[in-house]
């Protein structure tokens, strides 16, 4: 009898606590929870009750269990789901001025680039996707790209002369290689292991926790530390989600959104971090892979050769002078 009452009681309390909640936020996913994308979801989930008060019950799917990311952005303006954080790339029809962080070189490091994303190009970018028809929120990090190669070290600029290197579908990383005389080849993520191992493609372009966990690093003989480009998600929210919650609601969402950005920041910070040192141990290990970092010098010249680009995308219809020579000025 004592189990049946105690057990009406917790049906009760688990009653009373769904009741309690106004609105449902599901957050949709690609990756898994360990991931900082995934991390910073759970953060913002629990953080976001707590200052709600219960009000609002977020639930995360991660792994694509709803949604790919090539389909949510449609989901998200139906409303069938409420947040997502695709990856910029995703965006390139609706807001093509997003390919900003394409643009190789143009931070000068992981600070001056939140100061970027946090500033007013920031604002200028996230006001062009809400003019969409969404709420953009956030920009998370994945990291800083490096280069890597199967035939020769990249060492300088024309180094890179005749090497076929797997890009994701953008103008701008395609110019990047051609100023350098590289053959850029559009390669579906999930390909690029077998493109390199079977000499399909030569190198490619990748943070360090996509170079470990794809094992890129196995099927290459050579790794330039260059942080010249990066790869990013952008957090939105449906607008019409996004209208029916008070203005208290809405201010919980912005601060629960704001605590996990740092979150996710210093998860991709670390996660990026301790992967490289794995691949740095493989290559001690094995001598199977160099790997090497670019001097002051050395950068430079990689910076000033394929900057030439920029002027391609200055027109507002692609990416604009005014949002490039912002994020080059932000202090």
């Amino acid at each position: 009898m004592k189990k049946q009452v105690l057990g009406i009681m917790a049906s009760a309390l688990i009653a009373s606590s769904v009741m309690a909640a106004d609105f449902t936020l599901k957050f949709s996913h690609v990756v898994s929870d360990n991931t900082p994308k995934g991390k910073a979801a759970r953060f913002f989930e629990k953080r976001l009750e707590e200052l709600s008060k219960g009000k609002i019950d977020v639930q995360v799917y991660p792994s694509s269990q709803l949604y790919k990311d090539n389909a949510v952005l449609k989901a998200i303006r139906l409303d069938s789901v409420q947040m997502a954080a695709p990856s910029f790339s995703k965006f390139g029809r609706i807001v093509p001025q997003l390919a900003l962080f394409d643009l190789p070189f143009l931070f000068k490091d992981i600070d001056h680039l939140h100061r970027v994303q946090d500033g007013v190009v920031g604002k200028k970018l996230k006001a062009m996707v809400t003019k969409k028809g969404y709420v953009a929120l956030n920009f998370w990090d994945n990291h800083f790209k490096q280069l890597s190669s199967s035939k020769k070290a990249l060492i300088a600029p024309s180094d890179a002369k005749g090497q076929k290197f797997r890009i994701m579908s953008s103008k701008v990383l395609e110019a990047q290689f051609h100023a350098v005389g590289a053959n850029p080849q559009m390669m579906p993520f999930s390909e690029v292991y077998s493109g390199l191992q079977q000499g399909v493609i030569d190198g490619q372009e990748n943070t360090n926790s996509n170079i470990f966990t794809k094992k890129f690093y196995e099927v290459q003989k050579y790794l330039t530390v260059s942080n010249h480009g990066y790869l990013g998600y952008l957090v939105v929210m449906s607008k019409k989600f996004w209208n029916k919650l008070p203005s208290s609601l809405q201010a919980n969402v912005v601060q629960a959104m704001n605590e996990a950005t740092q979150k996710e920041r210093e998860y991709a910070e670390d996660l990026n971090t301790k992967q490289f040192n794995l691949i740095k141990e493989y290559a001690n290990k094995t001598g199977k892979l160099e790997i090497i970092t670019l001097t002051n010098e050395q950068r430079n010249a990689w910076a000033k050769k394929v900057s030439t680009i920029y002027p391609q995308f200055y027109s507002k219809k692609k990416i604009g002078e005014d949002l490039i020579n912002g994020a080059l000025n932000t202090k």
